[in-house]
């Protein structure tokens, strides 16, 4: 028996607000609570700290400051880069590149698009869920308006290829979009020497508060607002400004930007410790995505003859928080498309595990999950109608 150890290892779903960020954000609620768009003093403290924020947003992709928006999630990014680039640019053709691994948000999107006459590609990925830089170069035509291809996975933690993947898209003329709101904050993005022309980040995955996200839109490359009703965000995202949040998410980057070397290393190091020792430890066991080119807190697993969401209240019950894959669609009983796509069988989809690991993690939570988790496996084993 082994005594509970409140273990959260579920840093992709969400993170949490980090203290210094929630400090910064204090004052924004019932001290300099004006509105951005107001004249008298109120508005323009809040204008002032609305125009600092996108400064450092920026700082941190090397994007100029007018080329962020904010919104108010990753999703509603993502829909405008992908519906606004798309009517934007509908004189010029019709159709659209993405992956068989996008969140959600995208290949809902993309499907949407679908049904209002553009034609829609999905190029495949390898077992490793990286894409074919041939297929897409072969993929892309005339009549291609844009690509939009994930920068790290929400599931399995692959970091494709974007400075290449951009690099042909300008070679083509075509619009780059990355939903890079995994990968923000925890691994280098510099939008100019990546050639990406629109980009999803999102607060809640690094530290910062939920209800922020932004859009980074490349000077020069047009978008459609999906919202209508007045001139917030450049006339792109009319509603009024979220500024607590807004500036959380500012501080939230301020301090990736500082720690994320140092950060990225130490939990590098800690979740190769977990992969290492569940790939040693379990039988039957198997990492699912690329061995190196993955996000440093990722590891995600299948294991034989289990059934994830068993395992998931199974973790639970021990304390530990994990997941079978994206946050976004954990209620679904349907197999990862994610997992499909690198080839896995729906039943072998179904035995997969996700840990991330975060700011607060410790050596002694990858010690305590590697203690719980193989007899976990074990039990789940013993009682599998799968096993034979």
């Amino acid at each position: 028996m082994f005594m509970k150890k409140k273990t959260y290892m579920d840093y992709a779903a969400t993170t949490p607000v980090d203290k210094r960020v929630l400090k910064a954000m204090l004052p924004f609620f019932s001290e300099k609570f004006g509105n951005t768009m107001s004249l008298h003093s109120f508005g323009q403290e809040a204008k002032e700290a609305l125009e600092e924020s996108r400064v450092v947003v920026a700082g941190l992709m090397n994007a100029l400051p007018e080329e962020i928006i904010f919104t108010a999630s990753a999703t509603e990014s993502n829909n405008l880069s992908m519906k606004g680039a798309a009517f934007a640019n509908k004189n010029k053709g019709n159709h659209i590149i993405i992956s068989a691994i996008e969140h959600h948000c995208v290949l809902e999107s993309a499907e949407w698009l679908g049904k209002q006459g553009f034609e829609i590609t999905k190029l495949k990925v390898d077992k490793y869920g990286l894409i074919d830089l041939t297929e897409l170069e072969k993929e892309i035509k005339k009549e291609t308006i844009l690509v939009s291809i994930m920068h790290a996975n929400n599931e399995i933690g692959t970091v494709e290829p974007i400075e290449e993947i951009g690099k042909i898209c300008h070679e083509k003329g075509v619009l780059f979009h990355t939903d890079a709101a995994q990968s923000l904050g925890k691994i280098p993005i510099d939008v100019k020497k990546m050639n990406i022309d629109l980009l999803t980040g999102s607060s809640q995955k690094m530290y910062g508060p939920k209800g922020a996200a932004c859009l980074f839109i490349r000077k020069g490359v047009k978008i459609e607002p999906m919202l209508h009703g007045g001139g917030h965000e450049f006339g792109l995202r009319p509603s009024t400004i979220n500024l607590p949040a807004i500036v959380g998410f500012a501080k939230a980057c301020n301090i990736c930007r500082k720690e994320m070397i140092y950060e990225g290393a130490r939990i590098s190091k800690l979740r190769n410790e977990l992969i290492g020792g569940v790939l040693k430890n379990i039988p039957d066991a198997l990492l699912n995505g690329h061995p190196e080119k993955r996000l440093p807190n990722n590891a995600n697993f299948w294991f034989k003859f289990v059934e994830g969401e068993s395992l998931v209240f199974q973790l639970d019950f021990s304390c530990i928080a994990a997941s079978t894959g994206s946050a976004c669609s954990s209620a679904q009983l349907t197999a990862s498309h994610v997992l499909l796509a690198l080839g896995l069988k729906p039943e072998q989809a179904h035995g997969s595990l996700r840990l991330t690991l975060g700011r607060w993690t410790k050596e002694k939570d990858v010690k305590y999950v590697l203690k719980v988790l193989p007899e976990i496996i074990k039990k789940l084993r013993e009682i599998s109608p799968f096993k034979k």
